[in-house]
């Protein structure tokens, strides 16, 4: 990494951290453990870990202030109204409440040299905007979401002076940024649709912390946990939401139960607010070719890929997705499991690219069957997709990689 600039002290606010297991909570502690290893101070301010259920994780307590350090990370966690990822109005107050405990929090870290902020959730950008003003410094925002676009896409009912507001909100963040850091082209482009300057933004894709996600033998343990001996299996590792569409795969399960003698399962790894729903309705159609797993700690993710056939990334069909670059992709590729896409725009042009995998129309049921009839079926292309896509990570989308690229941001 870049030895000659004056180490930084980083003050990193995240919504989202470890134990939490998602791609912002991995993202910003991958990124930070990094700069740590490089000679830089990290403090991250975030909230007790409770995603997605909005309940605080065993040996947490929702305290005003508590500190700990993690792989030479200072990490403070402040209090905030507990919510589950479900209701409008219990969300807002959580990201309200975290807002204003961040920047408190904020005012007593010593000397900070930058104030890093990543959104969504939204409110955690202006808590950036807010603390770096007070303690002057400058101010990065990292964009991960386009907000509140993204939370109307997904149907969220508000009212539109809500919305309006919120928007209006939003191009005053952007203004007070000194940069902004996003993780994709699309979301670049977004950006200065909004008017946003193009010599304001960078990029810094996500990517694979390769020491963690890599190829390894199928994990016998989880083999035989969830029933999967000599059976293909999709996996599906994620939020299970709004967003994600995976009543797809209900709807392919119910196709393929008239099909191939049970040959093909799937694996649902995660939690959120559709989850239950999902899950009872496997249970109606008697679908014992869905199997889900609840929320998983990250940890056990590399064991779950080792046993996956093939990865599926899918989102609903909206054109606000067209955008996106999903963080799955390359940790799926990092461990050589060929992909099925089924997100439009940026991520399937790059699943293209890599050579990683096939994209599908999303929410398109039949064609995710195709999909993995042909995968399952020529062993020879499925390991060619996996190599492809594990050479494309390793030489470009490596967690120290983007760090290093980050930093110099950082430095700039």
């Amino acid at each position: 990494m870049n030895k000659q600039a004056e180490p930084k002290h980083i003050l990193f606010l995240t919504h989202y951290f470890p134990p939490e297991g998602n791609a912002p909570a991995s993202r910003v502690y991958e990124m930070a453990k990094c700069w740590v290893k490089d000679g830089q101070r990290e403090t991250v301010i975030t909230g007790v870990p409770n995603v997605p259920n909005g309940i605080v994780y065993e040996g947490y307590k929702n305290r005003l202030y508590q500190k700990e350090t993690i792989d030479g990370i200072t990490v403070i966690r402040v209090w905030t109204y507990i919510a589950a990822n479900k209701g409008t109005l219990r969300r807002i107050m959580n990201y309200l409440s975290y807002m204003i405990s961040a920047v408190l929090a904020g005012l007593f870290v010593r000397h900070p040299d930058v104030v890093i902020a990543t959104s969504p959730q939204f409110f955690c950008g202006w808590a950036g905007v807010v603390l770096s003003k007070l303690r002057r410094r400058r101010f990065i925002l990292e964009i991960r979401d386009i907000w509140p676009d993204s939370i109307i896409a997904v149907g969220t009912s508000m009212p539109a002076s809500l919305i309006k507001m919120l928007e209006g909100l939003e191009l005053k963040m952007y203004r007070a940024a000194d940069t902004i850091v996003t993780v994709g082209d699309g979301y670049k482009e977004q950006l200065i649709a909004k008017k946003v300057p193009a010599g304001k933004i960078e990029v810094v894709t996500n990517g694979a912390d390769t020491t963690i996600f890599k190829p390894s033998p199928k994990n016998q343990t989880v083999i035989s946990q969830y029933g999967l001996k000599d059976k293909f299996v999709c996996s599906y590792v994620g939020t299970i939401g709004m967003a994600c569409g995976l009543d797809v795969v209900i709807d392919a399960a119910e196709k393929l139960r008239f099909g191939n003698n049970g040959r093909i399962a799937f694996l649902l790894v995660g939690d959120g607010a559709r989850r239950r729903e999902l899950e009872q309705l496997a249970k109606e159609k008697k679908l014992n070719n869905v199997i889900f797993t609840g929320r998983l700690p990250k940890e056990e993710i590399p064991g779950i890929l080792s046993v996956s056939d093939v990865s599926l990334i899918h989102l609903i069909k909206k054109d606000l997705f067209k955008s996106v670059l999903p963080s799955k992709i390359f940790e799926a590729a990092a461990m050589k499991n060929p992909i099925i896409i089924g997100v439009q725009g940026y991520a399937a042009d790059f699943v293209r690219s890599i050579e990683a995998g096939i994209c599908i129309e999303p929410e398109n049921a039949d064609e995710l069957l195709d999909a993995l009839e042909k995968i399952s079926s020529d062993r020879k292309l499925a390991e060619q997709m996996g190599e492809k896509g594990y050479e494309n990570i390793i030489r470009d989308y490596t967690r120290e990689r983007l760090a290093k690229k980050y930093l110099e941001i950082v430095n700039q």
